[in-house]
């Protein structure tokens, strides 16, 4: 199983500095090609201090100079927010940039937030709809005189300019929770990515299971899967306590963004109360230790074990966490020394 860094800036109030913040960004992204991860990935969000990432292509050029062999993937990019032509463009001169090191990661976007300042009236089932009419574009584009005549896009020949570096362009993973999503990726020849949120390992094994179904039908080469998941690697159990909680304050911000009912201001959403924060139970401490990859070295060895017994081909390190820097700089560093060699 390989191992990869799945990454962002977060800005948790007005008094950061997002200099320093992109720093410490950078110090993890170099600890982890130093490491010997095999990817990083970094996605894409508007307006959002808690996640700040407007363009992953410009975030992946610039840690390019800073690392030397990690592939360097959009972790996603939200395709109804780009025209398919532009998105050809910009990811085939990224490869260009990199020495031919970009993955891409494109999904249909999370967040009503953002698909009311994007595409004002674009709902979940449109923005699939749109992805689902991007995704094999990119190829013909890549590949040059493509025509296309669609539901949200139209354009006369046109190629990708310049062309990728890489033959037949980048490697492309599409984000999937749904059968119908790991039908489309598969049945594209694209890799999977997939993010258990909060259901513990029932929910890892059915992500599975329909990846799996998915590839029964299909007589390609089978596509990589690569399980993306909040990881934490601690001390001891006091640690790991402290982690839970910090994480546990983590979703419920997600969440929070997530069914876009708070207001916010300044690219902040309205502070959650320490009531609103025991009250829900679901995103507990508790729920958090037992979903989420995090425990001592050993813990989170015995967790992978599984995941590589169910089939996952890479699993993705997810380090934001509303923790300090140091915190996910020290917890990253005992992943790559004391959990990867168990891989080796």
């Amino acid at each position: 199983m390989n191992f990869s860094l799945f990454a962002h800036m977060e800005r948790l109030n007005e008094a950061q500095d997002h200099s320093q913040l992109y720093e410490d960004f950078l110090g993890l992204c170099k600890l982890a090609d130093e490491g010997g991860m095999r990817a990083i990935w970094t996605g894409e969000h508007h307006g959002m201090e808690f996640t700040i990432s407007p363009n992953p292509f410009i975030t992946i050029a610039d840690v390019a100079r800073h690392t030397k062999t990690v592939k360097l993937g959009t972790g996603t990019v939200i395709a109804p927010f780009w025209h398919p032509i532009r998105l050809a463009g910009e990811a085939a001169m990224t490869d260009l940039v990199t020495g031919g090191r970009l993955e891409l990661g494109i999904a249909r976007g999370a967040y009503s937030y953002e698909y009311e300042r994007m595409l004002p009236g674009l709902d979940a089932w449109q923005a699939g709809q749109r992805m689902r009419e991007t995704t094999p574009l990119l190829r013909e584009l890549w590949a040059g005189d493509c025509t296309h005549e669609g539901e949200f896009y139209q354009f006369p020949s046109t190629s990708s300019v310049p062309k990728p570096v890489q033959a037949g362009g980048p490697p492309i993973w599409i984000a999937a929770r749904d059968p119908s999503s790991h039908e489309f990726a598969v049945n594209h020849g694209c890799n999977v990515q997939v993010t258990p949120l909060w259901q513990g390992f029932d929910e890892i094994t059915s992500l599975m299971e329909r990846f799996n179904d998915a590839c029964n039908g299909y007589n390609g080469v089978r596509p990589k899967i690569m399980l993306l998941q909040h990881t934490y690697v601690a001390k001891d159990a006091a640690d790991t306590h402290i982690a839970a909680q910090e994480l546990s304050r983590f979703y419920n911000y997600f969440g929070a963004w997530f069914q876009n009912k708070r207001s916010v201001s300044q690219g902040h959403i309205d502070p959650i109360s320490d009531q609103e924060l025991l009250d829900n139970k679901m995103m507990s401490a508790e729920n958090m230790q037992r979903d989420l990859t995090i425990g001592t070295a050993q813990q989170v060895i015995d967790q992978l074990k599984r995941y590589e017994d169910l089939g996952y081909d890479e699993f993705s390190f997810w380090i934001d966490s509303g923790m300090s820097f140091e915190r996910k700089r020290d917890s990253l560093t005992r992943f790559i020394n004391d959990v990867m060699p168990a891989f080796a």
